[in-house]
């Protein structure tokens, strides 16, 4: 084969292998770096106490852990939240995103100090993708028709807070989640990630099976696409809350170690 040929065809090859690796996530066996800090961040209808039963088994086996109180008015300020509080990081830190705030993890988590992004019943959109349009590839989770607007700001009703966002939880637990519920601005609904940290970083996803807030299928469409390492929990779009164990028990092994 002449010279200039070979040199075609190895080019050729090259540049398909890299479209190839482009195109995936970070593997599941891809070890992540030590990390001794973990953040936290929360989606639509909540606010950063969500996770308390999450910190709660997190702090015990040595974790620096830190909630974001996430602004809910446009996806900027989300991400600029979650910024300040990685800034403030001392080392390697694992970013942690429940529902919406998959977005924010997405675009937030190419910081140089996250070393894992992990994903909890979380969006996972591709850089510059349409969620919204991704979404309607798969059923309509029941809960989108409970949530309504006072003019800009959107919020669950109380029967779809209880019934298809929290509905594994006793009743008087969710009726205290759904008291501290923050109402999230329209604009946030529109913005799109111009990153996807899930295709440098390590990336872990916890499925939550029972989800009628956030489609399964979906959600195991967005784990597969990025290949992360995934478990599943029988468990409503709350499986930080209901099955805590399990939840911190993945974020420590992004962070390289165990509970």
């Amino acid at each position: 084969m002449p010279t200039n040929r070979r040199a075609f065809t190895a080019a050729l090859l090259a540049g398909t292998t890299a479209a190839l690796i482009s195109r995936r996530g970070m593997a599941a066996t891809d070890a992540p770096t030590k990390a001794r800090n973990i953040v936290l961040v929360h989606g639509l209808f909540a606010d950063g106490s969500c996770w308390t039963d999450v910190i709660a088994r997190l702090q015990p086996a040595g974790f620096n852990v830190t909630a974001v109180q996430n602004p809910l008015t446009t996806l900027p300020e989300a991400v600029e939240s979650a910024q300040r509080v990685l800034a403030r990081q001392d080392g390697p830190t694992v970013l942690v995103g429940h529902s919406f705030s998959g977005m924010i993890v997405t675009e937030a988590g190419v910081h140089p100090k996250v070393s894992a992004v992990v994903y909890v019943a979380a969006r996972a959109p591709d850089a510059g993708e349409d969620y919204s349009a991704l979404a309607k590839q798969y059923p309509t989770p029941p809960a989108t028709a409970g949530i309504v607007f006072d003019g800009d700001e959107g919020r669950l009703s109380e029967e779809a807070f209880l019934r298809d966002f929290a509905g594994d939880l006793p009743g008087a637990k969710a009726k205290v989640l759904y008291a501290v519920q923050q109402p999230f601005h329209k604009s946030l609904l529109a913005g799109k990630t111009t990153e996807a940290a899930w295709r440098s970083k390590p990336s872990y996803y916890a499925v939550s099976t029972e989800d009628r807030t956030i489609d399964p299928d979906l959600q195991r469409f967005m784990a597969k696409r990025m290949g992360a390492k995934t478990i599943e929990v029988k468990a409503s779009h709350l499986g930080l809350i209901s099955h805590p164990d399990e939840i911190a028990d993945l974020i420590a092994e992004a962070a390289g170690g165990k509970r």
